[in-house]
């Protein structure tokens, strides 16, 4: 994973509620075991008509909107816990997702998958998404280090577990962080 500590970038404005992980990664595309081309199929039946043409009308099929950054409506990525719905999320481009509430097992899911889920107030996130609606060339600026989502409507502080801060920081998975200690282990053993 790439890591990072300071990310400025347009947005994309989903303000849909309740998207829950079969929306974002419909279940069929599930048979896979590697991460690869998840991304392809992100909101696949939002993204498509039945037919198979594209939805002009769906926002990430809109050319005036792009960005790594996604803003959606309260309760992302609720329902089953599958951690394809992080994979297509991270394979279509996106490092940071935007909500007033997250459900938990997916905020894990896209913290061990180096997407960043930043929580705000529903008072924060509504005036976002109508800025961002009007105005898609808006940059956001995330501040991992500080903690802190810049805007034009202003700052936002948001909460992260300080371990999953560092291992996002350093681009780290949990084998990785284990890696990045090996001496640390090593000496410990000498001495215990």
């Amino acid at each position: 994973m790439a890591g990072f500590v300071k990310l400025i970038d347009t947005a994309v404005p989903l303000p849909t509620e309740n998207i829950d992980t079969d929306q974002i990664i419909p279940a069929r595309f599930l048979k896979a075991t590697d991460k690869k081309g998840f991304g392809d199929n992100v909101f696949r039946d939002w993204r498509y008509n039945k037919d198979g043409s594209v939805n002009e009308d769906f926002v990430l099929n809109n050319p005036t909107y792009k960005g790594s950054i996604l803003v959606a409506g309260d309760n992302f990525g609720c329902g089953s816990s599958r951690e394809h719905a992080a994979w297509a999320i991270d394979g279509y481009g996106f490092k940071v997702v935007i909500s007033s509430f997250f459900a938990d097992i997916f905020k894990g899911n896209a913290l061990n998958n180096g997407i960043l889920p930043i929580q705000v107030t529903p008072e924060y996130l509504l005036p976002l998404i109508k800025l961002i609606q009007e105005n898609p060339e808006t940059k956001l600026t995330v501040d991992l280090e500080n903690q802190l989502l810049s805007t034009p409507i202003g700052d936002a502080s948001f909460e992260i577990n300080s371990y999953k801060k560092i291992c996002l920081t350093n681009g780290y998975d949990d084998i990785d962080f284990l890696i990045s200690k090996k001496k640390e282990i090593e000496l410990f053993e000498i001495n215990n």
